[in-house]
């Protein structure tokens, strides 16, 4: 069958259009899963984020499904978000997406997909994100997060960080190790997201108004820490 140049320039104008319009639901899916990742997460408070770091946080990044590259012991890549507090310490801002790459992650928890939590605890290490890439453990202290619902037992290493990671694999949440892993601005993902290009730091300092897409992710992030301790 052969087909008229009307019909042959229609199907590639549907393909034109359909194809940035996948690539855009798939970062904007990103601020779904970052929720649902941060409910889960909470959703066991002898297993969770304890709630005094949730709150002493200054920035928080959610790293839906990040992949593992290698075997037990390897990197790991993953795309996901990040949200900073607002300036009045109450809210948080739209969220601006980062990449995470390389880092050796330890022995694996199981599975080839988890998600990664990354708690940064003052306005040093926020900065830093809000920059071009960077290393933890080089350019920013980072420790294994305490689970449970105080975070008295912390030792002295966590309590000098300036991030505390964490990890979901197959259900199972713990703390991990990301020494040498890198993030680093997500700015394709973010002009998808606003539909323009936009700086990480405008997003991340409530410059930029979040979109209603973004709004299940603030509104979980209010859920479980509305509001920062002074």
């Amino acid at each position: 069958m052969t087909l008229s140049v009307g019909v042959f320039v229609r199907i590639f104008l549907l393909g034109a259009i359909a194809v940035p319009a996948l690539l855009a639901n798939s970062a904007v899916d990103r601020c779904l899963r970052a929720a649902e990742v941060l409910d889960k997460v909470m959703g066991t408070p002898e297993k969770a984020i304890p709630q005094e770091l949730m709150s002493r946080s200054q920035c928080i990044a959610i790293i839906p499904g990040a992949k593992k590259v290698g075997f037990v012991i390897g990197a790991r890549y993953g795309k996901g978000l990040m949200s900073c507090r607002t300036k009045d310490n109450f809210g948080w801002t739209a969220p601006s997406a980062v990449k995470l790459e390389g880092g050796s992650f330890g022995l694996q928890i199981g599975g080839s997909s988890t998600d990664l939590v990354l708690l940064i605890l003052n306005k040093r290490g926020a900065e830093k994100l809000m920059q071009s890439k960077f290393t933890l453990g080089g350019d920013a202290a980072v420790a294994v997060g305490p689970l449970g619902r105080s975070a008295q037992a912390q030792t002295d290493a966590q309590l000098q960080a300036e991030i505390l990671s964490y990890s979901r694999s197959r259900g199972v949440f713990a703390g991990i190790s990301m020494e040498g892993a890198t993030l680093r601005p997500g700015h394709k993902a973010n002009e998808k997201i606003y539909g323009r290009q936009v700086e990480p730091k405008q997003v991340l300092t409530a410059q930029i108004p979040a979109p209603s897409t973004a709004q299940p992710l603030i509104d979980t992030l209010n859920k479980y820490s509305g509001s920062k301790h002074r």
